[in-house]
């Protein structure tokens, strides 16, 4: 058996105690129940079928604590991350405020993105009025929306501006509602959009100016396995991985060595 094999609540379950043991070393029947709001018969159903998956690196039972302890090799079944690891590490925590920062939540106008999807599946061009944060208003523009996309925090549109003559990423927030939206045909290709088809390959270093001992640490908060760390991601989306990673900024911790593009 493996995890993917079980059904979708029992593996989320089996995930959340994965991660109890990855990130705390610790995790019992109650962490599960009180979770999950499940029986203590599902509880200790639940242990047994992670045990079986768990069969290389199992977790020992420790009956003065009364709960289970991660081996010292112990190997997750599903990988995660620090983030992902927030909730499991502040459960017990009673504080208000919460332990995380709220994230703005981006409004969107429904029936703007779905008059955007239903462009991007028909193939026609929408004129639409746009507000930039660097011209202003337009008077309103033509555009041949291409598909949605994501920074890790915003949703942005890809679209042919045919005023511009170019792809550009366009957030749906900031198209008016009250845009005419007339759709037309596109009379003929639209040009490539060269730069969501090349691949972006970004090697990152620490910081010029750091210390060794704090290269050092950078190295090891970012999961550095050799001199340079090596992300992708597309050239159309550069610019928010800048921004999104913090580099050229006041206290960067990383800085680009190269950037490589092929095309995809």
């Amino acid at each position: 058996m493996k995890l993917d094999d079980l059904k979708h609540a029992q593996r989320e379950r089996l995930i959340f105690l994965d991660r109890c043991l990855t990130w705390r070393g610790m995790a019992n029947r109650k962490d599960l129940i009180d979770h999950f709001g499940i029986s203590t018969a599902q509880a200790a159903l639940d242990f047994r079928v992670y045990l079986s998956l768990a069969h290389s690196t199992p977790p020992t039972y420790d009956p003065v604590r009364k709960t289970y302890i991660a081996s010292i090799e112990h190997e997750p079944l599903a990988p995660s991350g620090l983030t992902e690891a927030l909730d499991i590490l502040t459960s017990d925590d009673e504080d208000t405020p919460p332990s995380a920062l709220p994230r703005p939540e981006r409004k969107a106008d429904r029936r703007t993105i779905a008059l955007l999807h239903q462009a991007i599946r028909s193939g026609k061009a929408l004129h639409v009025r746009y507000t930039s944060m660097s011209s202003g208003t337009d008077e309103g523009q033509w555009i041949a929306p291409t598909r949605f996309t994501s920074d890790g925090e915003s949703v942005h549109l890809r679209a042919h501006s045919f005023k511009h003559g170019e792809y550009r990423n366009y957030l749906p927030i900031r198209i008016d509602p009250d845009s005419s939206f007339e759709e037309k045909p596109i009379d003929k290709p639209l040009p490539e959009d060269v730069d969501w088809n090349t691949r972006a390959i970004i090697w990152l270093r620490p910081k010029t100016g750091l210390s060794d001992e704090q290269a050092k640490v950078v190295r090891r908060e970012f999961g550095f396995e050799g001199e340079w760390l090596r992300v992708e991601t597309r050239k159309a989306l550069e610019f928010f991985f800048d921004r999104r990673w913090g580099l050229d900024t006041v206290g960067a911790r990383l800085e680009r060595a190269k950037t490589d593009y092929e095309p995809i």
